[in-house]
């Protein structure tokens, strides 16, 4: 899949977008912890953009020590105990930390699984790029996609929870838009761009797993 350009801009576009809309989310007047959230919500999909084209290879460790801090920082939301209000609160609030835990640990095991022909390190520019000289193509997910090949099983299991966390988002939707009222427009217009973005999202995590499932 990621040797078709076509596809590989679609998911870019897809991610960078995703990312853009929680730059500007956190850039509003929130609690702290939202803009936070917001941010390593913005920062995991500029990691995952930049994996499809694998940029900056050499600071792998240092993405995946960032990424799983944030999936751990999301599981503290999501069990700390409700007089934290800053923090999730009430079960739908719980429920979305812990989806958000889980798209940062599963960004943080993709970029892994992308070190794994390495040993386990980040692969050297030397690995990457054969030659000083050698052409922005080399650079693409083409190169990447050799690494797509391990660990199958955990690749295949991310793709169904990340397919079926597409297909609620889709579905919430869909339900956010067929409600009557007419109070609350405008929060209702900002779920529903909310959980179309979650959805795209999590369809593109599910695309790119299925392929290192192959």
């Amino acid at each position: 899949m990621f040797n078709i350009p076509a596809i590989t801009w679609t998911l870019t576009i897809i991610l960078l977008l995703s990312g853009s809309y929680h730059l500007l989310q956190a850039a509003k007047p929130h609690q702290l912890t939202d803009r936070v959230n917001n941010t390593l919500h913005a920062l995991m999909n500029i990691l995952m953009a930049a994996m499809l084209w694998n940029f900056a290879p050499s600071t792998m460790l240092a993405q995946i020590a960032v990424l799983t801090g944030a999936a751990l920082w999301f599981v503290i939301q999501a069990v700390a105990r409700p007089e934290f209000k800053i923090l999730c609160a009430g079960s739908q609030g719980r429920l979305k930390c812990v989806y958000h835990s889980v798209s940062m640990g599963g960004a943080a095991v993709m970029i892994a699984m992308m070190g794994q022909v390495t040993g386990g390190h980040a692969p050297s520019p030397a690995m990457s790029m054969p030659n000083a000289h050698h052409s922005m193509a080399a650079a693409t997910p083409s190169t990447a996609a050799a690494t797509f090949d391990h660990s199958p099983g955990l690749a295949i299991l991310l793709t169904a929870i990340f397919g079926a966390a597409a297909a609620v988002f889709i579905l919430l939707v869909v339900l956010t838009g067929t409600r009557k009222t007419t109070r609350h427009d405008a929060s209702r217009r900002s779920n529903r761009a909310g959980h179309g973005l979650e959805a795209l999202g999590a369809a593109a995590m599910a695309m790119m797993f299925a392929t290192m499932s192959s």
